[in-house]
């Protein structure tokens, strides 16, 4: 009889493991909880699968043929990479080794990367981190390609059909240089602050617009924005040499030395940001632990 894996049950093999350990059909079937002649039936199609008797009748019990023996260690390592597969994989952080990829503008670079890597040194030293820009046009292709495993963005800017968790709620602030002629005020008024000339950032760059003129738009109000750049990390230094003022992101805006934060005098809407990634990642245990720990670092 002419056999392939498309006619061979694995229930047969598992038979014949049980059959070679216990040299007993009766043992063999309580071991597998089928009758006694359930497991006679199945050892008759492992005959006519492998063209062998592959056991022969005693006194004792049974004895293997050579070609049950020569069968014997393959039919075992089958029977546990299979019970392996069918297991979840332990993930053990301190011997790990697998490098996730996180897109991130520059503001989560340093709100949220930066204490996650920290925390990520310490447990996982084996786990590699790539850090990709984010593009919102690609960001669907690339969750489905596996070019990126997770994203940091925001609410509005996650593509459909992602598992999203909010990290946290994010405030605009104030920021200037310590000397800064206003940075003695204990308020800042709407007048001085509209008197200033600012900077801002705009991630696509040449925009001199953004969410604060909104908000001083919607009272009948403007600013002077006089500085426009791409990226949050160059604009401390620009605020240090410089008597223009900013509002950032409260997180951006803490840790610096010799910058000055303070209350805008205006409401402006805030964000959320979210970590966003797909379902083929969602189950694994090893892109599991990562997320939690990304969660518990973003404070």
């Amino acid at each position: 009889m002419k056999t392939d894996l498309r006619t061979l049950d694995l229930n047969l093999l598992k038979a014949l493991d049980a059959l070679l350990d216990e040299r007993n059909v009766t043992r063999a079937a309580e071991r597998l909880s089928l009758t006694q002649p359930a497991v006679s039936g199945m050892l008759t199609r492992l005959r006519e699968c492998f063209n062998d008797p592959l056991f022969t009748r005693t006194q004792r019990g049974i004895v293997p043929t050579l070609r049950a023996l020569e069968l014997a260690l393959p039919v075992k390592t089958i029977l546990t990479d299979v019970s392996e597969l069918l297991q979840p994989k332990q993930f053990d952080p301190a011997t790990a080794q697998m490098t996730i990829s996180i897109a991130a503008t520059d503001y989560a670079l340093r709100a949220v990367v930066v204490p996650f890597m920290a925390a990520l040194r310490q447990q996982a030293p084996g786990i590699r981190v790539a850090v990709l820009p984010v593009n919102n046009e690609q960001l669907a292709l690339q969750f489905e390609r596996g070019t990126v495993d997770i994203a940091l963005i925001t609410p509005d800017s996650a593509p459909p059909d992602l598992h999203a968790r909010a990290l946290y709620d994010e405030e605009y602030v104030c920021l200037m240089r310590d000397d800064h002629p206003l940075a003695q005020q204990e308020t800042l008024t709407l007048d001085d602050f509209c008197a200033q000339d600012h900077a801002l950032v705009s991630y696509l760059g040449g925009n001199f617009h953004g969410v604060t003129d909104q908000a001083l738009a919607a009272i009948g109000r403007s600013r002077r924005v006089t500085l426009s750049v791409c990226s949050f990390l160059v604009l401390p230094e620009i605020l240090r040499v410089s008597d223009l003022i900013s509002v950032v992101p409260r997180r951006l805006a803490q840790h610096h030395a010799g910058l000055k934060v303070c209350a805008p005098p205006l409401a402006i809407q805030g964000f959320t940001k979210t970590v966003a990634w797909h379902e083929r990642t969602h189950r694994d245990a090893g892109h599991r632990w990562l997320r939690e720990l990304l969660f518990a670092t973003a404070i």
